[in-house]
């Protein structure tokens, strides 16, 4: 069987699965596999130089059962429809892995970032949200960043969506400035759940992380704040990093603070004093305790994945894995912590941004990170005792829970 590579129709197969495993009805098994609303829109923007280029944009609400739809907006050159199809509904089984009471949503730009001037940026930002802001709102769909859109951007998205109104609405966007009503725990939030689910599953599984090591593919944001909390947290040492452009290895060990400082200096890894080049594809190879793929989708596959020989796979990135690559994990005895259990801190502290906004009372970072705590080990606990009941892998166990919550969901809202 040859691998697919189209990340909606992987998403879909992922459906499928639970489905027949839950034993849904087919109406609410046919439902769980499509967004409910799709927004394509184009979006005219005055370049520095005056002329004006088209951008083509999308937004996905793929359901609200559980809540207003919430999700990242990426912007990228090779954005595709599928993609954020894909990412739209894994987002919805992430809100509803960590039970919180939030939807699923994506959005997504056809652009090329580096390219783009702050200005154009900010155009840009603002024109995606004057075409789409009649389906923007705190009960409606709440955007936040993604790949290649920062705080500043979100700030841009918001101030235009408030002048719109005519109102305040710091919850409309998360992932803003503190200064505009952000999160204290944003930043590192998606990392900081992936390592608190990782040091659940070590205990768990009987994997000692003290004095272990890990590799991070992928180091932007997710991927640095990896490199420092493995460090600080887990007691790993870092061997290895690579991102776009190529990678570093150091058997003896990195300093994580260090390379990330030269990563925001260069731009880059290459080039990295006393460590010596690797290829994105040596390094999923390394023999590490912990490996984070931190990067895009379906990196590792079918063609790969036997080459892994990590202890444990604690997804960052959205869909790494394909589902022919998982088998072979599977069999390998690799403990793989799936994406949207993984990644959830990000979204968890989105949501807790939600609440402080709706509140206007904002809380400090011990009580940030308290709280991300302990929603990702509650989440990972329930995964781990359904994979357990159910003797599934827990990326099977994920959806699970987090698909029969949604369709419970459906079902009592009489949708189904």
């Amino acid at each position: 069987m040859s691998e697919q590579f189209n990340p909606f129709a992987i998403a879909q197969l992922q459906i499928d699965q639970a489905a027949l495993k839950l034993g849904l009805d087919p109406a609410t098994h046919e439902l769980l596999r499509w967004p409910m609303r799709e927004i394509k829109v184009v979006l005219p923007v005055r370049m520095d130089d005056g002329s004006t280029r088209i951008f083509h944009a999308f937004r996905i609400q793929y359901n609200t059962a559980r809540g207003p739809a919430k999700g990242g907006i990426r912007w990228h050159p090779q954005e595709t429809i599928d993609t954020v199809r894909a990412l739209a509904a894994w987002m919805t089984w992430k809100t509803s892995v960590v039970d919180i009471p939030l939807g699923g949503g994506k959005g997504g730009v056809i652009c090329n970032p580096k390219e783009l001037s702050e200005g154009e940026k900010e155009r840009l930002a603002r024109a995606y949200i004057r075409a789409l802001a009649q389906s923007l709102g705190v009960t409606r769909d709440v955007p936040a960043p993604d790949v290649y859109t920062t705080p500043q951007i979100m700030a841009w998205m918001m101030d235009e969506y408030e002048t719109i109104l005519g109102e305040n609405h710091p919850g409309v966007i998360t992932g803003k400035p503190l200064v505009l009503g952000g999160s204290k725990g944003r930043n590192d939030a998606t990392a900081r759940g992936g390592i608190y689910v990782t040091r659940e599953a070590a205990a768990t599984y009987g994997i000692s992380l003290s004095g272990g090591t890990m590799a991070v593919q992928g180091f932007g944001n997710a991927g640095q704040y990896a490199a420092l909390l493995g460090e600080q947290i887990l007691g790993l040492k870092l061997v290895a990093a690579s991102d776009s452009r190529g990678g570093v290895y150091n058997p003896n060990g990195i300093s994580a603070a260090a390379l990330v400082e030269y990563k925001q200096k260069s731009g880059a890894l290459k080039g990295f004093p006393d460590a010596t080049p690797i290829s994105n594809e040596e390094l999923l190879g390394l023999d590490v305790t912990v490996l984070f793929p931190a990067a895009l989708e379906n990196l590792i596959r079918e063609d790969n994945a036997a080459n892994l020989k990590c202890k444990i796979c604690c997804e960052l990135a959205n869909g790494p894995t394909t589902p022919e690559a998982d088998r072979i994990l599977e069999g390998k005895g690799i403990v793989v912590l799936p994406d949207f259990l993984a990644n959830a801190g990000g979204v968890t502290v989105s949501y807790f941004e939600q609440v402080q906004n709706a509140y206007n009372l904002y809380w400090e970072l011990q009580e940030v990170h308290w709280r991300l705590d302990k929603k990702m080990t509650g989440a990972f606990r329930e995964v781990y005792e359904m994979s357990q009941s159910r003797g599934t892998h827990l990326r099977e166990a994920a959806y699970l829970v987090a698909i029969a919550r949604v369709a419970e969901a459906c079902k009592l809202r009489g949708w189904v």
